[in-house]
């Protein structure tokens, strides 16, 4: 069965570097695959954050996760620190599919690719509310190629 290659640093709008952890590593010596998942909660909420567009205390409308992925390519392993690609897929009415790609520093090759669902709702009754018009203008600048 063989199956699509991982997209390249060209898909991505917004990159983030984060440094892996002594406790990422698992018994296998490599980055365990729940901390990638860690790691694209951390790329997209930080650049919701850094745009204005969450504010997590008090924010409304609030992002939901309801559907991740990821496939891997190769494994990455402590002290070795990583770059989150972002870009946005799809803007629907109240839900947003970003992608995220997981690099080595400096490496062309991404390690592993995923994406993350969010579906925007209101803070207090959970429901799904149309994206703001500043929000969608925001989510398609950094819209993939």
């Amino acid at each position: 069965m063989s199956r699509a290659a991982l997209k390249g640093r060209d898909a991505y709008r917004v990159w983030r570097e984060i440094g892996t952890r002594w406790a990422d590593n698992d018994g296998y010596g490599h980055v365990n695959n729940t901390v990638y998942y860690q790691w694209f909660d951390t790329a997209v909420n930080s650049w919701l954050i850094e745009r204005g567009l969450l504010d997590v205390a008090s924010g409304d409308p609030i992002g939901l996760v309801v559907e991740t992925g990821c496939r891997y390519a190769r494994s990455l392993s402590y002290p070795e620190p990583v770059e989150i690609g972002l870009a946005v897929e799809q803007v629907g009415r109240s839900s947003v599919r970003y992608r995220l790609g997981v690099f080595g520093k400096d490496e062309s090759e991404a390690a592993a690719e995923g994406f993350f669902i969010h579906v925007y709702v209101g803070r207090g009754d959970r429901r799904p509310v149309a994206i703001p018009d500043s929000w969608r203008s925001a989510f398609e600048a950094i819209s993939a190629p």
